[in-house]
C-alpha cells in the first residue's frame, strides 16, 4: 500500500463510505487489514463486523453490493474514506444512506443544496409517494417529463423578454427542478453535468456537442 494506515489497538481502522456520484455519506463501517486487502482485490467493500468479530461483505446477505471506485486516507492516515457505487440501499434498514435522523439544523445557516434537491427528487423515483408532483412525473415518464421542461424554458424566456426579475427567477426554478427530474429520468448526476461545464470553459467558450451524421 502506498500509504502506512495506522490501525487501533483492535485492529481496526474506520471507513467512511460515500457514494460516488451524489458524495452523499452512506455508512460508517470498519475495517481491520484482512477486509480492506480483500475489499482492495475484489474492488467491492468488505468489512469487519465488530459485534460479530468476522468479516462481512456488504450485499452477501441483500444483493445491495457496493463497488469500489477510491480509498483515500485522512492526513493521520488513521481514517478512510471509500468511494463507491451502489447497487442498492446501504442501510439494513432500506434506507438510502445509514445517516437519515436529524439532531440538529441550523435554520439561518441551512445552505441551499442543489445535491439535496436531486436526492429528494431522485428519492421520489425510487421510493414513490402518494400525492407527490415529482412522483407523478415520474409515473407518468419521460414524454411527460420532456413536455414540463420545453413548457417551462418557454415561461423563462417569456417572463426574461419582459424584464421580470420576480418571475423570472420563479420560473427559472421551476426549470432547474424540471431539469433535475429529467437528470434523475435519465440517470445522470449532478457531477456530471458539472464535469462537462468544467471541461468546456463555458464561461469563454461556449461549445456545442456536435453529433456524427
Amino acid at each position: 500500500m502506498p500509504v502506512e494506515l495506522k490501525f487501533d489497538e483492535k485492529g481496526l481502522i474506520p471507513a467512511i463510505v460515500q457514494d460516488h456520484y451524489t458524495k452523499e455519506v452512506l455508512t460508517l463501517a470498519y475495517m481491520n487489514a484482512e477486509s480492506l486487502a480483500i475489499s482492495i482485490a475484489e474492488g467491492r467493500t468488505c468489512f469487519y463486523s465488530r459485534s460479530r468479530q468476522c468479516l462481512w461483505r456488504k450485499g452477501e446477505a441483500s444483493g445491495n453490493i457496493q463497488r469500489i471506485v477510491s480509498i483515500t486516507a485522512d492526513c493521520d492516515a488513521d481514517a478512510l474514506v471509500v468511494e463507491v457505487v451502489k447497487s442498492g440501499p446501504a442501510c439494513h434498514t432500506g434506507a438510502e444512506s445509514c445517516f437519515f435522523q436529524p439532531v440538529f439544523v441550523s435554520e439561518e445557516l441551512k445552505p441551499f443544496c442543489y445535491e439535496g434537491l436531486y436526492r429528494l427528487i431522485a428519492g421520489r423515483k425510487t421510493d414513490p409517494k402518494e400525492g407527490s408532483y415529482t412522483t407523478y412525473l415520474f409515473e407518468k415518464g419521460m414524454d411527460k417529463i420532456l413536455k414540463k421542461v420545453g413548457e417551462e424554458c418557454t415561461e423563462v424566456i417569456v417572463a426574461g423578454a419582459k424584464r421580470d426579475r420576480e418571475e423570472t427567477i420563479f420560473e427559472i426554478a421551476d426549470l432547474a427542478y424540471h431539469v433535475m427530474v429529467l437528470m434523475v429520468e435519465s440517470g445522470i448526476s449532478i457531477q456530471e453535468i458539472t464535469a462537462e461545464l468544467e471541461k468546456r470553459h463555458v464561461v469563454d467558450h461556449k461549445v456545442k456537442q456536435e453529433r456524427m451524421q
